[in-house]
């Protein structure tokens, strides 16, 4: 399962999405999540998997690449979709004892897990096609005006950005860790529940030791280089828009409008 996390890497190609300015793939991003959330019907769902099989198309990451990241999020979906199925009121299709399955639960679990899915999927999108310091750089641009009302913009991206050069990082050192322990004997896979998460302490106390140490070395190494950021920060390569960030506008309020539209006449 460790290996099937794929928000917060990176995969390099030379395609359309990931050439796109990173300001536009941040706001792409926000559209479709926002799209996510207007949509509630079946052609709506719809119009959403065209635009999302497009996008992936066009950024050329493999769809099993993609996919691979649900994997993780396996056990949350299952959880939220029994949730809703039970304890949404409604027209009752199956009952017994005090456990009731509704029509109107099974209806909102489909949509949850859809949404909870493209959320994710778009999310991964974004970081695959995305480095780490382009990141960086659109949301601190895109930011820019709270810098008036005194808000850290550079701080807050620079955390965003760490956190996500972070994530593939630890993820190694969790599968290293989880092979260490496995040859000594350890078993994450059997057991009851309670079992498990006794098993994982041999997992997670020295993943706390290594990230902490980790970011100990990192706050050290910024520090002896005299970091420090803020207006006179340059950029060895400035953002600008170029013709296709426009056209990808165009795409995204177009989509954005028609999800809108969907919303108010029902659809």
């Amino acid at each position: 399962m460790i290996r099937d996390i794929t928000i917060g890497q990176y995969y390099p190609s030379r395609s359309v999405i990931h050439r796109l300015d990173p300001r536009t793939k941040l706001a792409g991003t926000l559209i479709f999540i926002i799209s996510v959330f207007l949509f509630h019907t079946v052609p709506g769902y719809a119009v959403a998997t065209v635009f999302l099989a497009g996008v992936i198309i066009s950024s050329t990451v493999p769809v099993k690449f993609i996919f691979k990241g649900l994997k993780a999020i396996f056990m949350i979906l299952l959880i939220t979709m029994v949730f809703n199925i039970l304890l949404t009121p409604g027209e009752v299709i199956w009952s017994f004892g005090f456990l009731k399955i509704t029509k109107e639960g099974v209806s909102l679990a489909v949509r949850m897990a859809v949404r909870l899915i493209y959320l994710v999927i778009g999310s991964s999108l974004m970081t695959l096609t995305t480095t780490p310091n382009q990141l960086t750089d659109g949301l601190e641009k895109s930011l820019r005006p709270l810098n008036k009302i005194h808000v850290p913009v550079h701080e807050i991206a620079m955390m965003m950005s760490i956190a996500l050069r972070f994530i593939p990082i630890l993820l190694e050192e969790t599968d290293k860790i989880m092979k260490a322990q496995i040859a000594r004997g350890a078993d994450f896979e059997n057991g009851n529940m309670i079992q498990k998460v006794k098993n994982m302490v041999p997992l997670l106390v020295p993943l706390f030791i290594s990230a902490f140490r980790r970011a100990n070395d990192l706050a050290m190494a910024m520090e002896a280089r005299c970091y420090h950021g803020g207006d006179h920060r340059t950029q060895m390569k400035p953002l600008r828009y170029q013709k296709r960030d426009y056209m990808a506008y165009f795409v995204l309020f177009a989509y954005l409008a028609v999800a809108i539209v969907f919303r108010v006449v029902g659809l």
